[in-house]
């Protein structure tokens, strides 16, 4: 059922890198050149996060290649040789993938400790260089597995696939931290902002989702195949991926719910702040909703990693008994 240690570094790479890169690219699409310049404490609280984030994700990199090297050694973390761990980085795609995604993530820590006087080019960067990492988990996985011109296919599919998951998950990072009690007052006309970035959001969301649902499907015929969905299923590996489906239609149910019914309410609660002569005009409700369905929508999204990376080890189809 695959080595519960490593499995949880596979988690806990796919939640940091996704929000390393989502993270970034939110303000690029959903706040305007001056919010990103004036000092606030949204684009504060992202630098903050992105600094932690590039060194955990730095670390756990390590923490993983090592463990693989470990179990490929059949030896303890502790017990782990230097040379085969450096063949194995030298001589493997893994190996390539792990040093690419190590630079990235060094260069996404720079910018976010001494470019953030630039924010919109460090937000760029920072994007760009998290989708690299994300990009490079691609190798550790079915795709990388996977050889010659499929292969090709696999791993450009796969990697669209977690980018645009990645924009996804990082703007549900983001509009936590914009919508928080304490921030959503720090920052004037916060609300305001939010019901915005709501807004614009949605039209990104709806282009992740179409991303994510056509590569899913390219995903699912390269490593399972139609025709043989039904003995997949009688795997573990099937029976997770269709949990990981149920929670995919929950994140879509709730991102639906958002874009129709709460932003739209938030959107018109902070109208009505505006208007002096309202009597009705406090939108902490409106925020207060969408608050929780975005917690709801971060665990959901959370689960789906966390399944992401123990089905990622298994084989989609259950062992012939010998003959």
């Amino acid at each position: 059922m695959g080595d519960p240690v490593l499995i949880g570094i596979r988690f806990a790479l796919y939640a940091d890198l996704m929000l390393i890169a989502g993270l970034a690219a939110f303000p690029l699409y959903a706040l305007t050149r001056s919010e990103r310049l004036a000092p606030q404490p949204m684009m504060a609280s992202i630098w903050r996060a992105e600094r932690w984030l590039c060194a955990a994700g730095l670390l756990l990199s390590i923490l993983g290649m090592g463990v693989l090297a470990a179990s490929m050694q059949g030896v303890g973390l502790l017990s782990l040789e230097l040379q085969p761990f450096w063949d194995l980085v030298r001589e493997t795609e893994v190996g390539t993938a792990w040093v690419y995604r190590s630079a990235a993530l060094l260069l996404a820590l720079a910018v976010a400790i001494w470019m953030v006087r630039w924010p919109t080019i460090s937000a760029a960067v920072l994007a760009a260089a998290g989708s690299v990492a994300v990009a490079s988990l691609v190798w550790s996985g079915h795709a990388g597995a996977t050889e010659g011109a499929a292969g090709t296919a696999h791993r450009i599919s796969d990697i669209l696939h977690l980018i645009a998951a990645a924009v996804w998950i990082g703007a549900i990072g983001a509009f936590l931290i914009l919508i928080s009690p304490r921030r959503v007052r720090e920052w004037p006309g916060g609300p305001q902002i939010a019901a915005r970035s709501l807004e614009q959001f949605s039209r990104v969301g709806t282009i992740c989702v179409l991303v994510i649902a056509a590569t899913g499907l390219i995903n699912s015929q390269m490593i399972v195949g139609a025709e043989n969905l039904g003995r997949s299923l009688g795997s573990p590996y099937g029976q997770l991926l269709l949990a990981k489906l149920a929670l995919f239609g929950l994140m879509l149910a709730l991102a639906a719910a958002n874009r129709w019914r709460l932003t739209p309410a938030l959107a018109a609660a902070t109208a009505a702040s505006d208007d002096a002569e309202s009597v009705d005009s406090d939108p902490d409700a409106a925020l207060a909703a969408m608050r929780r369905s975005l917690i709801i929508e971060a665990s959901a999204a959370l689960a789906i990693l966390a399944l992401v990376a123990w089905f990622g080890t298994l084989e989609p189809f259950v062992a012939a008994d010998p003959v």
